[in-house]
């Protein structure tokens, strides 16, 4: 697999034999995915909320039929077509019998008793970035102390990070902010809902007064701080200062509020975290669940990755630090 990190991803299996159970059980395990099942008559309900996946294992006789599993991928790609889904058919591991139509909305073919296709796809459609140890660890340590910074009294969970190739939007406050550097350039976002976020205002657990948070904008503006936060020892931490071309590629952002979905114009996936924000004596209140991604659809190079160290003459340089 191309990523050497222990990021997950979140795959619906859609299997109607349940001899084939523990053989996706165990590969799943093995290749860093998460599996999750749901019933015949939910799939399509489920896939219209906000459940972030990676992608979908599918039986190419779902629910009983000889073709449920190809009827129900076109209809699965007409509502979440940046899903890759991975056919698991009872012949040969291929789609060159299948008709061209049929074929447009599924990315690969495996069999219950070869799955070395399978792994190979799961590498190039949902682990086709390799996200170096020490960004992903650093991430989370710094989004953590951002958020204790704002949100007083609070404890700061933070979830096995995760990558998703779907593009939905959680929640009703949203931030977006541009990352660039000499090893990429991208976006990081934050996602949350207003009424949680509302909650902890009223109950004072932020820098806010409780009148305050009835004024939208200024629950937009928490989040927008928190950005700001992130972003900036994001940029200490790991943007290179050194000079960038002036004349940059750009692509459109689109973003559909009704289908809260928004696309960056690449295929690449997204590396996600979520933190929940929590306290014990406030149990009558609701936990306030961020989620932040990254997307970085205009450059990759992690080779290029390095990790900014500051020395103690960097510190009395820049007046931190005073020689005793």
């Amino acid at each position: 697999m191309s990523n050497d990190n222990d990021l997950v991803s979140k795959v619906l299996v859609l299997d109607s034999d349940p001899a084939c159970y523990e053989k996706i059980k165990t590969f799943c395990e093995k290749n860093n995915l998460v599996g999750l099942k749901v019933q015949p008559d939910n799939v399509m309900s489920v896939l219209r909320s906000n459940v972030d996946l990676g992608g979908i294992l599918l039986s190419e006789s779902y629910d009983g039929r000889s073709q449920g599993g190809i009827q129900l991928a076109q209809r699965i790609n007409a509502i979440r077509s940046e899903l890759p889904i991975f056919l698991r058919r009872e012949g040969a591991a291929t789609l060159d019998d299948l008709p061209a139509l049929e074929c447009k909305c599924i990315s690969a073919a495996y069999t219950i008793d070869d799955m070395r296709n399978l792994q190979g796809s799961i590498g190039e459609y949902i682990f086709s970035l390799s996200y170096p140890n020490v960004l992903v660890r650093g991430i989370a340590e710094i989004t953590k102390a951002a958020l204790e910074s704002q949100f007083k009294g609070m404890t700061v969970d933070v979830a096995a990070p995760y990558i998703v190739r779907d593009r939905l939007i959680y929640g009703e406050i949203f931030t977006l902010i541009p990352i660039e550097s000499s090893w990429c350039r991208g976006y990081m976002m934050l996602q949350t809902e207003e009424i949680a976020l509302l909650e902890l205002v009223k109950a004072e657990r932020t820098h806010m007064s409780a009148q305050e948070g009835f004024d939208f904008r200024n629950l937009n503006g928490l989040l927008g701080e928190v950005t700001n936060l992130v972003w900036g020892a994001f940029k200490n931490r790991y943007m290179s200062n050194s000079a960038r071309s002036a004349h940059l590629s750009q692509v459109p952002i689109i973003i559909n509020h009704l289908h809260r979905y928004i696309s960056f114009g690449s295929d690449n996936p997204q590396l996600c975290f979520k933190y929940t924000l929590d306290d014990a004596s406030m149990e009558s209140e609701r936990k306030l669940e961020i989620y932040q991604k990254f997307v970085f659809n205009l450059n990759w190079a992690p080779e290029d990755f390095t990790e900014n160290l500051i020395s103690v003459e960097d510190l009395v340089e820049s007046g931190e630090l005073d020689l005793f």
